[in-house]
């Protein structure tokens, strides 16, 4: 039912009811929460929070050319979206580091290790950049699964898949991160 809902709330949000497109974001502003607290959940930066990586992912959303068809495929655009928020914010992150507009001094060695989260997430990025490259499907079930939070199910109706075929996917694409990402640590 509520999938549905949010189809036909999205549907009357495209003709231009803007109160549709308020009822649709609240019916799946829990399930972004959630995708939002998976990404930022290993962060040791925290100049982005939940609430705010979901408000500026509806942001990014109310103002993107491309119309969601259904719930599913609104929450693929929020993952994408999400994914996007937070690999700019670690490139802010990092090039405030490295002598950005102000000095920063701090007396507690705890923050040192922002950096070193910022740089796994930008090499994270560049991992999934040569997967979508090499199997843009093993792309997208990471970004839906890692990133927007979708269950297998969910991931396998949109891919036209079965659920098995997601299992799979889901330990290639995993398989194939883990060694694009250690073999760039190895890089000098």
């Amino acid at each position: 039912m509520e999938a549905e809902s949010v189809t036909v709330l999205l549907n009357r949000a495209r003709g231009g009811d803007a109160a549709a497109g308020d009822r649709a974001y609240a019916l799946v502003y829990e399930q972004l929460r959630g995708a939002a607290r998976r990404q930022l959940r290993h962060r040791r930066d925290r100049t982005l929070c939940t609430t705010a990586l979901v408000n500026e992912t509806w942001l990014k959303l109310a103002h993107a050319d491309v119309d969601p068809r259904d719930r599913e495929h609104f929450l693929a655009l929020a993952a994408r979206a999400m994914r996007m928020i937070v690999i700019d914010q670690a490139r802010r992150s990092l090039a405030e580091k490295r002598g950005g507009q102000c000095l920063r001094v701090t007396l507690n060695s705890s923050l040192a290790g922002d950096e070193r989260g910022a740089e796994d997430l930008l090499a994270l990025d560049a991992a999934m950049a040569r997967l979508a490259e090499a199997d843009p499907r093993l792309a997208q079930v990471v970004e839906w699964r890692y990133f927007g939070g979708l269950t297998e199910p969910e991931v396998a109706q949109m891919l036209g898949v079965t659920d098995r075929t997601v299992r799979r996917d889901w330990r290639k694409a995993r398989a194939f991160l883990l060694h694009e990402m250690t073999r760039s640590e190895a890089a000098p």
